[in-house]
């Protein structure tokens, strides 16, 4: 967490990704969205999910559980996409649930472990809240510099 001073505080919206919380930057987060159709596009990875329609735009789905290569489950009424920005593109990622948004002291946040079993690149952080442990996603290293020319052509 190399800009961020000890007297900052980050404001996260926290999501459940399988059995682990994960945040990430109010500032990213656009909305928060019920599941809503999914369509899926030929020729793509398979952690894109496909795209929305969302208000007339068209909005490119990533699926965390798949990005991250987690086990797969269906989706359920707490599924939810969280349309973000990454790297000046919008994307939606699909999350089990969102829980909320929460406040966190720059001082309760440390690097992530060396030896941890997702790609590091994906974390900025782990922050402590009370008892909970919460990954702080980095979105704009969610998708690689080449998944990103997909991403921003699907969005033109």
């Amino acid at each position: 967490m190399e800009d961020i001073k000890v007297e900052d505080e980050l404001q996260l919206v926290t999501f459940k990704l399988a059995s682990e919380e994960y945040g990430l930057p109010i500032t990213k987060v656009q909305e928060i969205n019920r599941l809503l159709p999914i369509t899926k596009l030929p020729q793509t990875p398979s952690f894109m999910e496909g795209i929305i329609n969302l208000r007339g735009r068209i909005i490119p789905v990533i699926d965390l559980r798949k990005r991250f290569q987690l086990p797969i489950t269906e989706h359920n009424d707490d599924t939810r996409i969280i349309v973000v920005e990454i790297n000046g593109q919008t994307v939606g990622v699909t999350v089990d649930a969102v829980t909320e948004v929460v406040r966190l002291s720059a001082a309760d946040v440390e690097d992530p472990p060396a030896s941890i079993a997702v790609d590091s690149r994906y974390i900025n952080g782990v922050g402590k809240i009370d008892d909970r442990l919460i990954i702080l996603l980095d979105s704009n290293q969610v998708l690689t510099a080449q998944e990103e020319i997909a991403v921003k052509q699907l969005n033109d």
